[in-house]
């Protein structure tokens, strides 16, 4: 299991059906998340907030772990983790959602009227659900700092720093940063979109 996966599972298990979280922020924090995995992999450094890689790991059993570590910037100036995860993040939730899907790791609804359409994706009970799950309760660091930052939690530890150290705080930091962009602009895009309306409507 890696940390992205498990703030997967999280996400879908603790969010709620009438107001989940945005699919585009999840996305930059699975993309901070394996920053984080590969740097306890020793496959990447951060200088300031440079990705600096390191040796390609070797042992990685996850796809997607092995696809980021792949798409690592390997020449200077060294990507920054902001652009990283505007990068890496693209189309990411969607990714790691079929992965899951894939293994077996998600249930659909069907519904009897409608046998071709399948309904809400659920995380299916099995011991990886059990074990984010666990981390998720247990309140670990690294999980719960980037679930505040996708906003799925309203507060990080106080002691994120002590626990975690300073590669967690940059690219939670980074990933929360990330979001705030992400909602002003979805929010001009709302504005904008109902400024057109109202032209139409004579208004």
């Amino acid at each position: 299991m890696t940390t992205a996966r498990d703030l997967l599972i999280v996400s879908m298990d603790v969010s709620p059906a009438d107001h989940p979280v945005e699919q585009g922020d999840l996305s930059l924090a699975l993309a901070g998340a394996e920053l984080l995995d590969l740097a306890n992999h020793f496959a990447l450094a951060l200088d300031g907030d440079r990705i600096v890689p390191g040796s390609p790991p070797s042992g990685l059993t996850d796809r997607q772990l092995t696809e980021a570590a792949a798409a690592l910037t390997r020449q200077s100036p060294y990507e920054s983790v902001e652009d990283w995860l505007w990068r890496r993040g693209r189309g990411l939730y969607a990714a790691y959602l079929a992965a899951l899907e894939t293994d077996g790791g998600v249930t659909r609804e069907h519904h009897r009227w409608l046998p071709l359409r399948t309904g809400r994706a659920a995380v299916a009970d099995s011991p990886d659900r059990r074990a984010a799950m666990e981390r998720w309760t247990s309140g670990e660091p690294v999980l719960a700092g980037l679930a505040v930052a996708a906003r799925l939690r309203e507060e990080a530890p106080e002691d994120l720093a002590e626990r975690a150290g300073d590669t967690v705080v940059t690219v939670v930091t980074a990933v929360d940063d990330a979001v705030t962009e992400l909602a002003a602009v979805r929010q001009r895009r709302s504005i904008e979109d109902a400024a057109f309306d109202n032209i139409w409507r004579g208004q």
